[in-house]
């Protein structure tokens, strides 16, 4: 009879395999069970991913990935779900992924995503103070139950999610404060998924600055975050004040990065958001086409910061003439500095260098985001580990999406996750 194999040599074959083989494993013995939902070994197995997905950039063949989310038509119920295509370096889609969202979240949507984890968050006035945690690879997802702040008016809360690297923790950062209403300061909170808990934090213009700069306390942060450079960035607003608000998430600490200055000047502005452009901070300004409105057009000012947090590398680099664009329209850029838009024409990308627009064959998208690379994890999975004592099973806040369907009726959760069919796209 063979020698058993020990469990650290087992272990070290696991954790090099991708998720979907680790999932159907779990059955295959209560001790490989163990393993693989094991807190320890879905970190050596994320830090694995990370680091094979870092490696792997300067050999891809392609050019990103295009997450985007959309409604099923063939379906009865009409159920959304979320897809990942790879973009081709010949300019094909082709679909590698594809999860249905159950009914569950119809009144949230995503504010950042990680290595393979989802936030979503909701706007509704009874919802905004719920954030759930949604691994979609493995079918589960941690409800999170924030601060309720005592309000005058409506709370509206601006919301960042990120991966601390360096301390090997997910985060997230909520800031809480009453848009238009000059009543009180900005209240902010962090979340740490390794403490599974919350912590009030100051944010304000005295604690960015050192002093009381006088000009009012912060009324308004336009959410979501984005992360690049280890920091989440948002616009913030005093009145009469703007300026992008940077957290950074390893040491956790606010900072004030200052506007182009009178960038704002003499346009009249339909709407202004920050984006990565080539790995350069860069502030998207859209704005009224005068004399050119009737043919439903608008101007697109991208002002880009060549160095990082220094105010005077401003530089407006493009003015581009384009197609009408919605709020919520914009979805940020490719690594090659094409911006993602929605416009009467469809999902489509512009390079504003030779300003030409690209159809992107995918159709009804509703929300649209790029990566340079994709990857899976386990995070989530020790939620739904048998060394649990059933009271603290009956307690914790991480469910599967096979109970949470069962449970709110929705009938079918994530669980038609699929791999791509090969099914490749032509783009005009």
């Amino acid at each position: 009879m063979g020698e058993r194999v020990p469990d650290d040599v087992v272990e070290d074959i696991l954790a090099h395999l991708p998720v979907k083989s680790l999932t159907r494993f779990r059955c295959v013995s209560k001790s490989w069970n163990s393993i693989i939902t094991d807190t320890t070994f879905i970190n050596k197995h994320l830090k694995l991913n990370l680091n094979q997905s870092e490696s792997s950039m300067s050999t891809n063949t392609h050019s990103g990935y295009l997450l985007y989310t959309t409604e099923d038509k063939d379906s009865s119920s009409s159920s959304k779900e979320l897809c990942t295509v790879v973009c081709n370096n010949d300019r094909t889609l082709t679909q590698v992924s594809r999860f249905e969202i159950p009914s569950f979240f119809d009144k949230y949507m995503i504010v950042g995503f990680c290595n393979g984890l989802f936030c979503l968050a909701s706007y509704e006035k009874e919802l905004c103070h719920i954030i759930y945690l949604w691994n979609p690879s493995i079918r589960m997802c941690k409800k999170l139950v924030a601060t309720r702040f005592n309000r005058k008016h409506n709370e509206r809360a601006a919301i960042g999610f990120a991966y601390d690297s360096l301390n090997n923790n997910f985060k997230i950062l909520r800031i809480v404060c009453n848009a238009m209403f000059n009543e009180s300061e900005a209240e902010a909170e962090i979340y740490t998924l390794s403490s599974d808990s919350w912590r009030k934090v100051v944010v304000s213009m005295e604690s960015l600055r050192g002093y009381e700069p006088n000009i009012g306390t912060i009324c308004d942060v336009w959410g979501p975050f984005k992360f690049y450079n280890g920091a989440l960035h948002a616009l913030a607003f005093t009145v009469g004040y703007s300026f992008i608000l940077s957290f950074d998430i390893s040491d956790e600490s606010f900072h004030e990065i200052m506007m182009p200055r009178n960038h704002l000047d003499e346009v009249s502005i339909n709407f202004t958001e920050l984006a990565v452009y080539k790995g350069l901070t860069a502030d998207f300004v859209f704005a009224h086409d005068h004399g050119n409105e009737r043919g439903g057009r608008i101007l697109c000012h991208i002002w880009v910061m060549e160095k990082y947090g220094v105010a005077k590398s401003w530089t407006r680099k493009f003015v581009i003439p384009m197609e009408w664009v919605w709020i919520g329209h914009f979805f940020g850029c490719t690594n090659n500095g094409e911006l993602l838009i929605k416009n009467a024409t469809g999902l489509v990308s512009i390079d504003p260098e030779s300003q030409n627009q690209n159809i992107l064959a995918l159709e009804d998208a509703n929300w649209v985001a790029f990566l340079a690379n994709s990857m899976e994890s386990l995070v989530l999975l020790d939620g739904d580990s048998e060394k649990e004592s059933e009271e603290e099973k009956k307690n914790s806040n991480v469910c599967s999406m096979d109970d949470l369907g069962s449970a709110s009726g929705s009938g079918g959760g994530l669980g038609s996750g699929s791999s791509g069919d090969g099914d490749s796209r032509a783009t005009s």
